[in-house]
This record gives C-alpha cells, structure tokens and sequence, in this order.
C-alpha cells in the first residue's frame, strides 16, 4: 500500500501530520506523527488532503491547549515512538482528544483526557507490537501460550508509560495541557478479567514473559462485566454488574478478521473410511481482541488475546422479529453472548453449569485453532506435525483449560487426519499444567451427562485416554490382586465411577480365567508328584482309579470364584454415586509436566493430591514457587521506595534483577536509611488515610500500626480467625480503664478487603459479620484510636496498589496445608510489610529468606491437620476458655441484631457438614492472640521494627516472577529469550 499524507488543521497554531504506512496481514497500520505549522501553500484541493476545523466549544469548563512548538528542522521533527519528548506527547494526546473521540467534543475534563492518553500510548505499543511478532514470524521461533480464565490485570496506563520509561515525559504533557498524570490516572477502571490471585499471577506472568523477551503469548476470555462489583450495605455484601466496558476499552484492539466457530452440542458421526464428523448441533463464533502487554526497557510488546463470542447476523430470526416474537428472534444471539457475560457464573444450577463449561471450551476452542492456524502458517507449505511441540508450548494455568487437551487430539485426528498415537503423543508432548489448590471443590470434576451432551466428540476422545490409563496402570500393578487394582483405578482414572472399557473387562476376565487354569495345572502337577511319591505302595492297577475326573475339577473351583461375575462385581459401578469426569486427573496423565506453586505445596501435591501419579511418572512432578512482578508492586505503585531502595543500592537494576534487593540487608541497622524507610511509610499510610475516607467514611490515624489482610474471602483463608482475634481485643480493652488499655495496646486500624462469592453463602456471612463488628468498634467512644475496623468495598488491584505500600503488618493465616501459595504475601513482603501466618504457602519459602525473627508464626503445621481433625471427630478437642469466651461474646447481641448462630456453630461439634471447625479456627486462636501480643510488643520499638521491615524487602528477591518465569521456559516451555534487533 501506498503511503498517503493526511493533513489535520487545528483552529490553532500547530497541525498533526499522520503518515499511514503500508499495512497487511493481521497488523495495525502505524502512524507516525509529526507537528509543524502548515505551509501557506497546502490546502484542501489537494485529492488526498482536506482541512478539519477544531469544533471545541468555548464554554469548555478546562480548555484543550495547544503544546508548544516543537523545534523545526529542515524536513520537521518526526515522533521518536521509543522515546518522545513532552510536548510531541502532548500533541499526540491533543490529537486523540479531537480526531479518535469517544466524548463530545466540549470538554476536556479527566474521563476524555484519560482515553486521549491511552490512546496515545497505544500508539507507541503498537509499533513495538508489531516488530514483535513481526520477528517471532520471521524467525519461527518456539513459543508459550499462557491459557487461563483470569487475568486480573489492574491499571494499564502507569503500568505501560513505566514500562516504557516515559512516567516523567507524560507527567509534563498532561500537565502542559490542565492536568495531573496520577488523576488522570484515576480515571482509569479495572479491567474485570479475574477475581484474585489465580488471576494475577497470570497478570504478572505476562509481564515477566515481555520485559525478558520470551516468545509468549496469553489467551483468556474478555468478560463484559466480570465477576461483580462489590458493594457494603447494612446487610452485608451485595453483588451489582461490573461496568469497566461501558465507555469502551483504549488498549484493545478487535481484530474481525480473527474468528473461530466454536460447537456445542450436536452428534458423532462416522464416515465411510472410518473418520468421526462431529455434526449439528449449536455453533457460534468467537472474536479476537487484542491487549498489548509491553517488557519493561525492552522492545518486545506480546500480546494477549481475550475471546468474545457472537453469533453470524443471519442467525436473527427476522420472520419471528416482525411477527413480534422479538424474544424468540434473538434468543440463539443472546445464548452465544452470555458466555462472556460474567466471570464465573453461578454453578448451582444446570442451567449454570453447563455456561461454566461452554467457557472453558470455546478458551480451549478458539485458543488452539488460533495456535493451529499460526504453526501452519508458519510451517509454510510442509507442515509437519511431528514438529508441533518443538514450536508450541500449551500452559494450562489451573483445570479450568483442560478441555485443551481432547480439543487438540480432535482437530488432529478428524480435522488434520492424524491417528490416534500420532495425535495422542502430540499433545502429551505440548500441554502441562500448573496445580494451584488443593482444595477438593477446586480439583474440577464435571458430570459425564453434561459434557456427553454438550461435548459429545471429547467424551469419546476422554474415553479413549483413560483406556490409556487403565491399561498403563494394569501393567504397573497386575491383574492378581483384583481389590488392589480396584482401589488404584478408583484413585488414579480419569472417569470416576463410570464402568470399565469392555477390551478391559474382557482381558480382565482372561486374566482371571488364566489365573484359575494356572491354579489347577499347579494343582493337578502336585497330586501327580504325590502320586509318583506314593506309586510304590499303590496297586497298578488302581492308577485310573487314582487320577480325578473332569467333574472333580470342576468341583474344585467355587461358583464364587466365577471369573466373569467376580470382575463385573468388583468393578461395578455404584448406581448411587455421580459419574464424573476428572479434569486435574486428565490433566496429568496428558501433561508432560505438573508443577505446584511453592515448595510445601509441590510436596503435598507429591504426597497427598496425585500420589499415585508420582509414584508411576515421578519425572512429571516439578515445583514452580509463585513471584509477582517488582516494577507494578514497587516500582509503580511505590515510588518513593523505588527511590530509596535505588538510591542504597546504587541503581534501578533490581527491577529486573531483584537479587540486588538483597544488598539492602547490610544497611538495615543504617540510621539514614531508617529515616528515609520510616518517612515513606508514613507518607503511604496518609495516602490510605485520605482512601479509607473517600471510599468508607472512616476517618483513621496514621499513627497506628495499619494491620491488612486483603484477599479473596473464603473459610480456609480464615478471615474469619482475624475477627475474632480483633473481637477479644475489644473485649479485652473494654474491661480496662483508659490507662491501662493505652498501656496494654499498641493503637491498629484493620484493613479488610475481599470478595466473597455470591453463592458461597458463609463467606458472605463472613463480610457481614466483619462489617457489624467494625460498626460497633469504630462507634464505641472508649475506644477511640486505640482500634478501628475497615471494610474496603470492591478490592482489586488498585485497592491494593494503594494499601499495600502503607501497610506494617499482613495477615497471611490461612489453615495449614491450604493455601498453595499465595501471592499477596511476596508483595505485602516486597513493600517492607511484616507478615503474620502459618507455615503454609509460599509464607514458608518467606520466612527462610526474611529470617525467622523477621516473621510472626502461629498455628499447626500441615502434617498435624488431618491429626488434629481426627482428633476432633473423636471427641478429643477442648477449646481454649478464651475463644469461647470470644463466642460467648458475640451471641450477647453486642454487634448488633443479626443472628450469628450459624457462623458460630460452624465453630463448633465434633462432625458434620458445616460444622466441626474444618479449618481449625478454635485450635489456632490461642497461638494467633497470642502472637499478636508480640507484634504489639514488636511494634513499640520503631528502630526495630524498620530494621525488620528493611529485611523483608531485602528478602523478598526471590518472589519475582522474572525468577519464576525463567524457571517455566527453562524447564517446560523449552524456550529461549528471542531479543529483537
């Protein structure tokens, strides 16, 4: 394509000229722009020029000013997309503001002059964007595809400028043109892809996989409202849509020309030569949208690709529209639209259910055609899909991508005409998965019917893999011991309670048939040598007499022991148990690597979660420790520690290399350094001073420890524990005089925030009852300072940019043995935060680094659980006068009227659903109050305490996941870094 000038006049002095370059292919056309008065000569009777008046009102409330003119060379001055000045950035966003508008055009208050500078971010992005994958193509290097179902992303703006090393250039545009960079900022939504951590780390992930320069690539779905945005209300948590799309997303890109069918339902059918066609059935299409995601100081821009779905417009039923069946119309529209409507949709129901596995199949659909399509691109006009693996790595990031898996054999074989062994090593040598929970409800299993109905093709391929296994864990075990091979069919298969492939019942019932007729020749071998011991006593003539009869055989072996009924008894399904399909089983038999996400976790995964998979494949098993990304978690949303820690350890390197984090250890006792911690902490804990405010009301001191624990809520992350420690803390005070209390008391504000899943009903409990008791506390005038209480409605990432920062102390205690890793811990850690926990998770690995004086510990350990909670069945358990002192106290009424019983009775009985304290709240609340009495007694000595807080940073160089990262393409992806020229 011919390049072609476009001239844009402004009713002022200085004029955009956009020079379109030539385009093809699936990339964005690329501006550039340059800024010059306009030539008396050039007007619009040009064929390729015309004149646009700036149509900006007068009464505009913030007046879009011109930047000044840039200095003029001969031939003008070009904007250097790497690196620009401010006033070139300011004309770039002045011609966004006017010429890609999504507000009308009198204004240029914040919303406006947020999407101008998106926009002209975006442009820059784009350029390295394309070089990209200009390059990945050019070289056909091997690349990582990243599938998961969150990606909590956060902010993008300050993320991308930092990135791109231009904070400081786009400060003074946006000042130039009547506005502040961090409230422009502001204005900015949280993209409402993921809920916690899950989410994340895959957010992390991606930045780590651009700024070292791997071919990488993420694939997730572009949810319309999320999960929900939260709100607090008197009664509790209330769940309203998240609108974060509502004016438009700058930093994506549809591409219309990138689209997939995506089948449900329908049925198999085989052809003449044997090939199944999945036919009929329910089709719809998704629809790529692009996110860049930019490296830190490097040229790479990867990409992340979000589905959203749709359906052809022939599919609108225009007969029924205008006969005024406007529902019936539409209805096929609307089912393919819902399937990116929310984020986890409720799965109670049916109806629910099957939406759930809808999206996890068309990710898996759309993300593997799409990866498909870029290799035979790529192999040109010989595809060889030997090949395949050593060009593709799938990344399974928890069970939600393993319907990946029978997709993948199913393109191969009845799309690409491959067999079964071919197609089936393939993707053995292709996809691996990463383990994030031990938690048996997060160990997906979906009902056989269901995917039988929606999936039919995959049920069969499922099928298929677990013949593969069933026949792989007969060779291991043998068929002698027909218990033993039951129970480990039953722990290991990836069909659950689903009857055995009829070629195995067969060989089954062979072998015991064979095992029948060995036992009788062994038998018949040792009456005949007792025969020709005993032939010199007997008669000769009593030898036919001596040997048994056919009917004598026979005799000897029981009915009992028929072989064809014995196998079908022992191997019978139970017809009152759900047959089940496996997900985290048939990710392991399929996956060439399992990884946990930090070391105890990888152990129990090891020992507990598949340990009958690691005894067969123990080369599978890898640890990953989860890390999170240090120029989001302190470079960008903590720059004055950024300045300090740059300052002691005399450059920015660690924000890549976080091993120079460690250096700072040997400052720790440095009065200067003590300061200059102690002045920024203060500062970040005004800012949540002045948030707590504008978001709840609560006014706070900052002269209290802030004491934080923002995560998702749920029973194991035990928020639940923190209540009741901060209720016998106001009990405590309220029986003291304000002297003693003072004396007793190191001044806190608790910080919660959390979503709790809007089925899960004792989570919601959870929220209502820490909303009650921070009502009553912060009313009581007693108290006053000595104790507040704080629920941040809504928590995302940028809540959390904001309190983690000014945070002293973070309460990471979930139930040992639960959480598997955990990634608010590191960046609580990597902000000078001192951590309270249990030794589970990543807050093991934590400790070790930090040093154990640095780290407030409580609690069992997670080889004592399943002790303590036999001991608990049993009777056994005798709870701390003090935590049911704390029980006492609630059901008094002095929260309020709400009716706690059930909350408090889950705490309580010795067994039963919902009851039997699960997660060993009582048992661990004499530790927990106890251990806090030491942060208070910590706390008293500031010198102390910053030095600690000094080492936590210190410590936290581990948990960068540019460290996990290179783990992940070292020893999965098998990925080298790909520098572009």
């Amino acid at each position: 394509m011919e390049a072609s000038a476009l001239w844009i006049s402004h009713s002022s002095s200085v004029s955009g000229i956009a020079l379109l370059s030539g385009c093809s292919g699936n990339k964005i056309c690329r501006w550039q722009f340059s800024f010059k008065k306009p030539s008396p000569s050039v007007h619009s009777d040009s064929g390729r020029r015309f004149l646009v008046k700036n149509v900006a009102s007068r009464k505009q409330t913030k007046k879009l000013e011109d930047p000044p003119a840039l200095e003029q060379g001969k031939k003008g001055v070009t904007l250097d997309a790497l690196r620009p000045d401010s006033a070139s950035i300011a004309s770039s966003i002045k011609y966004h503001a006017e010429f890609t508008p999504l507000f009308s055009p009198e204004l240029f208050e914040l919303p406006k002059a947020y999407y101008a500078t998106a926009e002209s971010v975006r442009d820059m992005l784009i350029i390295n964007w394309n070089t990209t994958y200009d390059y990945y193509e050019k070289m056909n290097v091997k690349q990582a595809y990243y599938l998961s179902m969150e990606y909590l992303q956060g902010r993008a703006l300050l993320n991308a400028i930092g990135n791109l090393e231009l904070t400081g250039a786009y400060a003074e545009a946006l000042k130039k043109l009547g506005h502040n960079l961090e409230d422009v900022a502001g204005q900015e939504p949280d993209a409402a892809l993921g809920n916690g951590g899950l989410g994340r780390l895959a957010s992390c992930f991606l930045d780590s996989m651009a700024t070292l320069n791997y071919p990488a690539w993420g694939y997730g779905l572009r949810y319309r409202y999320g999960l929900f945005k939260q709100l607090i209300t008197k009664d509790g948590q209330e769940e309203v849509a998240e609108n974060w799309l509502e004016m438009g997303n700058p930093w994506e890109i549809v591409r219309n020309d990138i689209s997939y069918p995506v089948k449900f339902y329908g049925k198999v059918v085989e052809g003449s030569d044997g090939r199944k066609q999945w036919v009929g059935g329910e089709d719809i299409i998704a629809v790529a949208y692009d996110v860049p995601i930019p490296g830190y100081k490097t040229k790479t821009t990867i990409n992340l690709r979000l589905w959203s779905t749709k359906v052809a417009a022939d599919v609108l039923d225009l007969h029924a529209f205008n006969a005024g069946e406007h529902a019936k119309a539409y209805e096929a529209m609307k089912r393919a639209e819902k399937i990116c409507y929310i984020l986890y949709p409720g799965d109670e129901s049916y109806e629910g259910k099957s939406l759930r596995l809808k999206q996890q199949y068309t990710l898996c659909s759309a993300s593997l055609q799409d990866i498909i399509a870029r290799f035979e691109r790529r192999s040109g006009d010989s595809v060889n899909w030997e090949k395949f693996p050593e060009k593709v790595a799938v990344q399974m990031n928890d069970t939600h991508p393993t319907l990946c898996i029978p997709e993948l054999i199913r393109i191969l074989i009845d799309v690409k005409g491959l067999s079964w062994k071919e197609a089936w090593g393939i993707t053995q040598r292709t996809v691996a998965y990463t383990n994030h929970t031990v938690l048996p409800e997060a160990l997906e299993k979906w009902s056989l019917s269901l995917l039988q109905e929606l999936l039919p093709r995959h049920v069969e391929i499922i099928r298929m893999i677990d013949e593969e296994l069933i026949n792989t864990i007969i060779q291991e075990h043998g068929t002698e011991d027909l218990e033993l091979l039951k129970e480990k069919l039953k722990q290991m298969r990836i069909l659950d309670n689903i009857e055995l492939p009829s070629a195995v019942l067969d060989s089954l019932v062979k072998s015991q048939e064979s095992l029948i007729d060995n036992a009788v020749e062994v038998e018949e071998e040792e009456e005949e040598e007792d025969a020709e011991s005993d032939e010199v006593t007997k008669p000769a003539n009593k030898e036919e007499a001596e040997k048994p009869s056919e009917e004598d055989k026979e005799a000897k072996v029981p009915k009992a022991e028929d072989p064809e009924k014995k196998v079908k008894s022992i191997f019978e399904p139970d017809p009152n148990q759900p047959q089940l399909v496996r997900m985290a089983n048939l990710c392991v038999v399929a996956g060439h690597a399992v990884n946990g996400v930090a070391e105890i976790h990888s152990d129990i995964v090891k020992k507990e979660v598949f340990n009958e998979f690691y005894k067969l494949w123990p080369e599978k098993f890898q640890n990953k420790t989860n890390g999170v990304t240090p120029r989001r978690w302190i470079g960008f949303c903590n720059p004055e520690l950024s300045g300090i820690i740059t300052k002691w350890t005399g450059s920015e390197d660690w924000l890549i290399n976080t091993e120079k984090l460690a250096e700072l250890r040997k400052f720790a006792d440095n009065e200067e350094l003590q300061s200059e911690w102690r002045e920024a902490k203060m500062n970040n804990k005004k800012k949540i001073v002045s948030f707590l405010k504008e978001k709840t009301g609560y006014v706070v001191s900052p002269d209290a420890m802030f004491d934080v624990q923002i995560k998702r809520i749920h029973e194991y992350k035990r928020q639940l524990l923190n209540i009741m420690g901060i209720i016998y803390r106001y009990k405590k005070m309220k029986e003291m005089s304000a002297e003693e209390r003072k004396a007793k008391f190191v001044p806190r504000v608790c910080i919660f925030g959390g979503k709790a899943f809007a089925t899960y009903v004792q989570a919601k409990r959870i929220v209502k009852f820490i909303t009650d008791v921070g009502a009553t506390i912060n009313h009581d005038p007693e108290i006053s300072d000595l104790l507040k209480v704080v629920f941040v409605p809504d928590y995302n990432v940028s809540v959390a940019e904001v309190l983690i920062p000014g945070s002293e102390l973070s309460q990471h205690i979930s139930t040992a043995g639960m959480e598997a890793s955990g990634t608010s811990n590191m960046k609580f850690s990597m902000n000078g935060c001192i951590l309270i926990g249990t030794l589970d998770g990543a807050n093991v690995e934590i400790r070790e680094e930090v040093g154990e004086n640095n780290f407030f510990l409580f609690g069992a350990r997670a080889d004592e659980i399943a002790g303590l909670r036999k001991e608990r069945a049993e009777g056994k358990f005798v709870p701390d006068p003090r935590f049911e002192e704390v029980k006492a106290f609630v059901r008094t009424g002095v929260l309020g009227p709400y009716n706690y019983e059930e909350l408090m009775g889950s705490l309580e009985g010795n067994e039963g659903y919902g009851r039997a304290d699960y997660f060993l709240v009582g048992k661990d609340f004499p530790s927990y109050i106890e251990c806090q009495d030491k942060v208070d007694e910590a706390y008293r000595d500031q010198r102390n305490w910053t030095k600690m807080s000094i080492l936590n940073t210190a410590g936290s160089f581990k948990f960068s996941s540019d460290r996990t990262i290179h783990q992940y393409a070292r020893d999965i992806w098998m990925i080298e870094p790909v520098v572009l020229p």
